[in-house]
C-alpha cells in the first residue's frame, strides 16, 4: 500500500509522466525482490542501510552501470523522503548511502593516420562547397576550435600577417589561435572561391551558397558525413575533431598548459582528460605489439 500511495503522489501531486512513475515503481520493486530473496521478507518501514548497500553490490555484479544504479537510488531517496513527510518512518535508510561514482568517458578521437587519409585522400567535391567543407574539417583539426567558434568566425578575425585567428568562446571569452602555412593556403583558396562564387557579401568567414552564415546542423552533418568515409566511430561530430586536435598535440609532446590555452579551457583538469586518452592509446599499442603483454 505504501508503494502504491507513493506512486499516486507522483502521479496526482507531482504530475510525473506515466513512464517516470513506472520506472520509480520498478526500482522499488527490484529492491523488494532482492530483500525477499536474501532475507525472505520486505518491509519498507524497517529497511536498513546495510540492505541498500548489499543491493548496490548485487546490481554492480549484474553489470548495471554506475549511472543506472544511481538512478535507482534516486528513486528510493524520493520514496523515503515521501515516507518521512507522511510520518511513516523517522529515519531515512539512504541518509549515509553514497552511490557508485560515474566514470567519465574518455574523449573519442581519430588517429593521425585516419586524419591524414581524410584530408589527403578523400574527395570533398568540386567548387565552392567542396572547397569550404575541406577547409572546415582542416580548421577543426588544425585549431581545436569549437563548433560555435567556427560558425562565429568573421573575416576580420583572420590575421594573415600574424597567422592568428581570433575566436570567441564560452561566456564571450576571446582567445588567439595560431595557424600554419597549410591552413593559410587553404583559407586563401577558399576566400578566392567564395568571393568569386557568392554574390551576397557577408562579414561571416564561412557562409552558405546564399551568402548567409553557416548554422550548427549544417556543419555537424557535413563533418559526420565526411568522417564516415574513414572511421566507424559511433560519434562523428565536430567535437571529435576538437578531441583529435588535443590528443594529437599531446602525442607530439605539446605542453599540457599550452594545449589548455589553445582549447580555451578554464581549468587544467579539463585538459588533463586528454592525457588519459593518450595513455589508453599507448596501452592498446603495447598490448598489440609486446609478446608478453
Amino acid at each position: 500500500m505504501l508503494i502504491e500511495s507513493f506512486l499516486d503522489y507522483l502521479r496526482y501531486e507531482r504530475n510525473y509522466s506515466d513512464k517516470t512513475i513506472l520506472a520509480y515503481g520498478e526500482d522499488i520493486k527490484q529492491l523488494q525482490e532482492f530483500a525477499q530473496e536474501e532475507y525472505g521478507k520486505f518491509d519498507p518501514l524497517v529497511v536498513e542501510s546495510e540492505l541498500i548497500r548489499e543491493w548496490i553490490v548485487s546490481l554492480m555484479d549484474q553489470g548495471y552501470t554506475s549511472t543506472s544504479v544511481n538512478r535507482k537510488l534516486s528513486s528510493l531517496r524520493s520514496f523515503y523522503k515521501y515516507l518521512l513527510r507522511q510520518g511513516e518512518v523517522t529515519v531515512d535508510p539512504l541518509r549515509k548511502i553514497t552511490g557508485p561514482k560515474n566514470k567519465k568517458p574518455l574523449p573519442v578521437f581519430l588517429k593521425e593516420s585516419e586524419m591524414n587519409k581524410l584530408l589527403d585522400e578523400i574527395d570533398f567535391g568540386e567548387g565552392f562547397i567542396g572547397c569550404r567543407d575541406h577547409l572546415i574539417i582542416e580548421m577543426f583539426y588544425a585549431t581545436g576550435m569549437r563548433l560555435s567558434e567556427l560558425i562565429g568566425l568573421d573575416d576580420k578575425d583572420v590575421d594573415f600577417s600574424a597567422s592568428l585567428l581570433k575566436v570567441t568562446g564560452k561566456r564571450d571569452k576571446q582567445r588567439l589561435i595560431p595557424f600554419g602555412d597549410e591552413l593559410r593556403d587553404l583559407m586563401l583558396e577558399y576566400i578566392n572561391v567564395r568571393n568569386e562564387t557568392i554574390q551576397k557579401k557577408s562579414e561571416a568567414f564561412f557562409v552558405r551558397e546564399t551568402g548567409e552564415r553557416l548554422y550548427k546542423n549544417l556543419v555537424y552533418n557535413l563533418v559526420k558525413r565526411n568522417l564516415s568515409k574513414v572511421v566507424t566511430l559511433k560519434k562523428k561530430s565536430p567535437h571529435v575533431l576538437r578531441h583529435t586536435f588535443a590528443t594529437t598535440m599531446l602525442n607530439n609532446d605539446a605542453e599540457l598548459g599550452a594545449v589548455k590555452e589553445l582549447l580555451g579551457h578554464e581549468s587544467l583538469a579539463t585538459t588533463e582528460i586528454y592525457t588519459h586518452a593518450t595513455f589508453e592509446e599507448l596501452k592498446k599499442v603495447y598490448k598489440q605489439a609486446h609478446p608478453r603483454a
